[in-house]
């Protein structure tokens, strides 16, 4: 049974209708999954790059190689440097298509990461964070950046996952230690009470999903080892992962959404395992269940999250039936059932 006997209508024809370019173009690429020298999919994607909504975010940039303000890039939320590549990337973007996206990312490396890979928000080590990292080390795998300062960044991800090699929060005397936002290891977060927080270990294991198997050390294993057995401890649809603040998991899990930022939904976290190769692991059935159960009588899925008016493109209106969340669901339907 493929992943399209899986879905109630043909969701597939409707992504690939010529009026949202960007859909039907990466449709094209993880659906379909032409080859790279198919000319109806070369023609998609230059479109993509050149007149969808790649290239209205690639508008807004400024020739430095950043988005609003000069810096880190974390804000104003949510359209300065850091926001627009990880949006280039769930768009489709690439380096090889665009001299700009280079620009933009050797831009983040030089003001966003520190010398031993942390990503943060102000410059400095302390405002590092696990959804950060992964966000960012995400999407510039996914846009094709291969500098070598990106392999720092994943070793401390790694390494800040595993343990192995990191200093306790208050050993101010060693070059790589824990922060008050990176709190210890298995994605231990100051702003979680402390608890390991799953938004931002879906981020780091969604970044593991993206590097080559080739690239993946010792180090990188044990982490995504350590990473699956988190996650897949406990019912993934049921999301109950550590809730410092609360008594019961944020409603926000369920609310399928895109862009997807540093608020995080199942739909990601199986989207991460899969691309890790556990997409037919028993301990997702029921993840992949509820996936199927929230697609309507067509075969398709609503926006419930979104932010609207707050990035440089938008993406259909909320509680509708949206191309993008049914992109996102599809491709992982298809991991699953092939």
């Amino acid at each position: 049974m493929s992943w399209q006997d899986q879905i109630n209508g043909d969701s597939l024809t409707w992504l690939l209708e010529a009026d949202n370019p960007d859909v039907r173009y990466l449709a094209m690429r993880d659906l379909l999954q032409l080859a790279e020298e198919d000319v109806e999919y070369q023609s998609a994607r230059e479109l993509a790059h050149r007149e969808g909504l790649i290239g209205a975010v690639l508008a807004e940039m400024q020739p430095e190689g950043y988005w609003v303000e000069p810096g880190p890039g974390y804000n104003p939320k949510y359209r300065s440097t850091v926001w627009a590549i990880i949006l280039l990337a769930q768009l489709g973007a690439s380096i090889a298509d665009d001299a700009r996206i280079e620009l933009a990312c050797k831009y983040v490396l030089e003001h966003a990461l520190t010398e031993n890979g942390q990503f943060t928000t102000s410059g400095s080590p302390s405002g590092t964070a696990d959804c950060l990292q992964g966000n960012l080390s995400a999407a510039l795998l996914e846009l094709g950046c291969t500098d070598a300062r990106l392999d720092n960044a994943i070793e401390w991800m790694a390494r800040s996952t595993t343990g192995e090699g990191v200093a306790p929060l208050g050993d101010k005397q060693s070059a790589l230690r824990y922060y008050a936002g990176k709190r210890g290891p298995l994605f231990m977060c100051g702003a979680n009470n402390n608890m390991a927080c799953a938004w931002g270990g879906t981020k780091v294991m969604l970044a593991f999903s993206k590097l080559p198997a080739e690239k993946r050390t010792a180090l990188v294993e044990a982490a995504i080892r350590q990473g699956v057995d988190f996650f897949l401890d406990v019912d993934p649809a049921t999301a109950s992962y550590p809730n410092g603040w609360a008594d019961k998991p944020s409603g926000n899990w369920w609310k399928f959404g895109f862009p997807v930022f540093y608020v995080t939904d199942v739909l990601q976290i199986v989207e991460s395992l899969v691309g890790l190769g556990y997409g037919n692991d028993p301990r997702l059935t029921h993840a992949a269940q509820l996936i199927l159960e929230k697609q309507d009588a067509q075969g398709r899925w609503v926006l419930e999250y979104d932010y609207a008016g707050k990035t440089w493109v938008e993406f259909g209106r909320k509680k509708e039936p949206n191309k993008w969340v049914t992109l996102r669901a599809a491709r992982v339907l298809k991991a699953i059932w092939g």
